[in-house]
């Protein structure tokens, strides 16, 4: 059974992890996305770590079911082709520096006279206009000026700390996705393509903000006090290993005292409401740790699981992937890629009943379907 989006043709112009990321959401559940690349190395992720002809395990994570197709755009046969190309679709992602693709002659209003319904969207670092508009972009740079590395940081006014995921390429990926979709059903509505525009920036504020800027919503009371200030992590030495437990409400906090054998601990009026304990934190969580420094994970678990407080093990990645919940969530799955070897990735975390998602294609070697892709185009193939 097809998934939800069979029948789109999209056109990836994208590179790195944003871009390719959300293409590859798209091409899990049914669309045809073709993967353009330049001649020579092509996306350069395909060289970022162990590669094996050109696969990496990041590049086969996030460029799964598409196919690719080498074109140089400053050649007339290439020229041609990608035009035909972008006439069969419906979308095109591109993710060039601002002024890149207009220079190329692939911006918006070039590609909508092929296609007059197209959906077109362009992803950047920073936005288009501005001061930070034209300025290379890693997601560390986001991480920076988003405030993300603020947030993350040392408790109180210590030092700023990045996140070991690239977040911003990632929630940037999953906003886009949800934007193509949304605009595609617009389209189907009022037969009209439109422009999408997205940045990083953009995408990790908002991201960031509902509990991260708290102390920005209220205008003319804004505290900038960052949330590492108010907060630990919730990271806990057991005496075998480690864990995390969390109790937000007034039954997950009296779970809490019971399961840790300190009922005193709701007699202390920093203690009794939910915003004191917000407020008490530090203190909170300190007795806490000293507790559970006391027994194993597994005789904790046993006794919060009890209490129906949130509680689990921290895990290292190689039990993660054997852990009895992921096993049946049915989560991972295993293929063998042609030149890579035996992979393990996960499967697309949305699950549709009547379009199920599925993995039909590896990710693509470089131009493995160019010829394939000239020939439903009606173009003479390419000679070697």
């Amino acid at each position: 059974m097809p998934g939800p989006l069979d029948g789109h043709r999209i056109v990836d112009l994208t590179t790195m992890i944003s871009g390719p990321m959300a293409t590859c959401l798209l091409a899990d559940q049914g669309a045809d996305v073709i993967k353009v690349e330049s001649p020579g190395v092509g996306d350069l992720v395909r060289r970022l770590g162990v590669s094996k002809e050109g696969i990496t395990a990041t590049f086969a994570t996030t460029n799964r079911n598409k196919r690719s197709i080498v074109l140089d755009l400053k050649q007339a046969h290439d020229r041609e082709a990608f035009e035909r190309l972008v006439a069969t679709a419906d979308v095109v992602v591109q993710n060039f520096r601002p002024g890149v693709a207009e220079r190329m002659g692939i911006g918006e209003p070039d590609l909508r006279r092929l296609r007059p319904d197209l959906v077109y969207v362009s992803i950047s670092g920073f936005g288009e206009t501005g001061p930070y508009a034209h300025k290379r972009v890693y997601d560390p740079i986001v991480q920076a000026l988003s405030g993300l590395a603020t947030i993350q940081g040392n408790r109180g006014a210590g030092r700023p700390a990045m996140c070991r995921l690239i977040i911003p390429d990632k929630i940037t990926a999953i906003t886009a996705a949800q934007a193509i979709t949304a605009a595609l059903l617009a389209r189907e509505r009022t037969g009209e393509g439109q422009h999408v525009r997205l940045s990083m920036i953009d995408a990790m504020v908002a991201l960031a903000w509902p509990e991260g800027f708290a102390g920005m919503t209220f205008v003319g009371e804004e505290n900038d006090v960052p949330r590492n200030a108010l907060a630990q992590d919730l990271v806990f030495e057991t005496a075998d290993g480690y864990m995390t437990a969390g109790a937000v409400s007034d039954s997950e906090w009296q779970g809490l005292t019971r399961a840790l054998g300190h009922p005193e601990w709701l007699d202390d009026d920093r203690f009794r409401t939910a915003a004191g304990r917000v407020a008490y934190a530090k203190e909170r969580l300190d007795q806490t740790a000293d507790v559970l420094r006391t027994r194993t994970t597994a005789e904790w678990l046993e006794l919060l699981d009890r209490e129906q407080v949130p509680c689990a093990p921290i895990l290292p990645l190689s039990e993660v992937i054997r852990h009895p919940q992921v096993v049946e969530n049915g989560l991972l799955f295993e293929s063998e890629h042609p030149v890579a070897g035996r992979l393990r990735q996960p499967r697309a975390a949305a699950r549709f009943d009547r379009t199920p998602t599925a993995y039909e294609r590896p990710a693509p070697r470089l131009g493995e379907h160019t010829q394939e892709i000239l020939a439903e185009l009606g173009m003479p193939t390419q000679t070697a």
